[in-house]
């Protein structure tokens, strides 16, 4: 077989099929609550019972970095600005939400390119929901 007639893989196209789909991004969440959980400045923004914001933020992400969009399905458009309007976000709460987000991410196995990628994504978008 001559090499013109090998075939070679695909490279995956998009983040979430780079870093191995819905159980990366379930498992980053499942690693950012546990931070979330015993912080004393995120905690009380967050609702007694966890369970449904880390399906959300699961699928959120999962659908942003290219995978099915299951959160707009069901939610509708995300709308972040809009669903965090109602919690007060300032410099302290976004500096926590995103060490705490970021030292998540640093605890998965992603490739180097899709951590920096998201990386840069969650710093972004945690200053962007500040409102106070």
């Amino acid at each position: 077989m001559s090499q013109n007639d090998q075939v070679f893989a695909a490279e995956p196209l998009t983040v979430y099929e780079r870093v191995g789909g819905d159980e990366f991004f379930v498992e980053l969440v499942e690693r950012f609550y546990e931070f979330v959980e015993t912080d004393l400045v995120l905690r009380p923004l967050y609702p007694q019972n966890l369970e449904p914001g880390k399906v959300h933020l699961a699928a959120f992400l999962a659908q942003y970095w290219g995978g099915p969009p299951q959160y707009s399905l069901e939610r509708g458009h995300p709308r972040l600005r809009q669903r965090h309007m109602p919690f007060p976000i300032g410099q302290a709460e976004r500096d926590a939400w995103a060490t705490h987000m970021l030292s998540a991410l640093s605890s998965m196995n992603a490739p180097s390119n899709e951590a920096a990628l998201m990386s840069e994504y969650f710093e972004r978008t945690a200053t962007l929901m500040m409102n106070h």
